[in-house]
């Protein structure tokens, strides 16, 4: 619920996903002041974040990526004892399945960058592939490549986690709670404006994910992002799911498994879908998806249907993230475009904008790569490993 306002804050974020709850609560470590997080949903995490498949892994292809997933991830092993909130880490591995010619040399480059960056992947031939896993068809699979440390993490159980570990360090959050404007004053930003009333505050944190753009818009910054749906199945129980079955993904697909409790979660992502803030699940799309998925794994066919659910992708033109301060506007800062990677790099992420506000710039990482004014320079490297 929202309750009891604030006139007046240091710092305001806007998102109460994984960037807004890592962000306030890496601030408020700080101790800059009084931090207000703003939710225009019930509860925390329920748009892109509670979506998410809750993947986790290093082999990226760029090295800001790579970095970016070693800081998040080593932070994931110390939450339990940091914020007192188990999240169901899980290294059961990555298994990215090969079958196009032309990825090849692109996977053993990034094979070799990520072991400069201390990460132990293993390139598979065909029939290594196929011993971890014999469950799958593996027709036209050339080659194959995996790291034990990646796996699973509860986005549910991070957002919590951060949010309580921020209420404790004073955060006031309130839910409910939708910024309907923002506020300048000689081209800083002065205060945002909610239904409940306005808030008077020199720092606008946009961790809104897919609806970043939106309230981009109210500051005057175009923030170039597009909302792209991606939808996931789950299956009912499966006996003999062996608990050890790695996320696998056939990269040419764009198809993936994971053990989702007793059953499987599958998911492949359509690249012929369009923008739009398209919260359905399309029945077309996905009857061809498990079409597809049972091709590659038989046994999902015997399965029973559980679940399934719609959410959204905020896609920038080179998949890599916006993160940092908006030049044109003093006080205004972006932390969304992660195309489909930003749960994995939220811990980390959050404590990058602390850095950037408090310290003026971020140095746990370098994310000079990510700032808004590549898209006017030009200078854009995209990000190969995106599903």
């Amino acid at each position: 619920m929202s309750e009891g306002l604030p006139r007046t804050a240091d710092a305001v974020i806007v998102g109460g996903g994984v960037m807004g709850a890592s962000t306030a609560y890496h601030l408020a470590r700080r101790r800059i002041g009084d931090v207000v997080l703003l939710e225009r949903e019930p509860y925390l995490g329920q748009m892109s974040t509670g979506q998410c498949a809750g993947g986790i892994r290093h082999q990226f292809s760029t090295e800001v990526n790579i970095r970016l997933s070693t800081e998040s991830i080593r932070m994931m092993e110390r939450f339990p004892d940091e914020l007192d909130q188990d999240i169901g880490l899980k290294f059961c591995g990555y298994l990215f399945l090969l079958t196009r010619d032309e990825d090849l040399p692109t996977f053993r480059e990034n094979v070799a960058l990520q072991h400069r960056l201390g990460i132990a992947t293993r390139w598979l031939e065909p029939g290594e592939c196929k011993a971890f896993v014999p469950e799958l068809e593996m027709d036209g699979v050339l080659a194959g490549t995996i790291y034990d440390r990646d796996g699973l993490a509860d986005p549910s159980g991070i957002v919590q986690g951060y949010a309580s570990g921020a209420r404790r360090e004073g955060v006031r959050i309130l839910t409910g709670t939708e910024a309907t404007d923002i506020r300048l004053d000689d081209g800083r930003i002065s205060a945002v404006e909610t239904p409940q009333g306005i808030i008077q505050t020199p720092v606008v944190v946009n961790a809104c994910g897919a609806w970043a753009p939106q309230l981009g818009n109210m500051a005057g910054v175009d923030i170039p992002i597009q909302p792209i749906r991606r939808q996931v199945v789950v299956s009912a129980a499966m006996p003999g799911l062996r608990p050890d079955f790695p996320f696998v993904v056939f990269f040419a697909d764009s198809l993936y498994f994971h053990r989702e409790g007793e059953g499987i979660l599958t998911g492949q992502s359509n690249n012929a879908e369009t923008p739009g803030y398209k919260m359905d699940v399309d029945s077309d799309w996905e009857a061809g998806h498990m079409e597809a998925a049972v091709r590659r794994f038989p046994l999902l066919g015997e399965a029973g249907f559980l679940t399934h659910w719609a959410g959204l992708y905020e896609v920038t033109p080179d998949a890599h993230p916006i993160l940092g301060r908006v030049p044109q506007v003093q006080g205004f800062y972006v932390m969304a475009g992660f195309s489909g990677h930003g749960f994995m790099h939220g811990p980390v992420a959050g404590l990058l904008m602390a850095e950037e506000i408090v310290d003026g710039r971020a140095h746990t990482v370098d994310i000079d790569s990510f700032r808004i004014e590549r898209f006017s320079s030009g200078d854009l490297h995209p990000e190969y490993n995106v599903i």
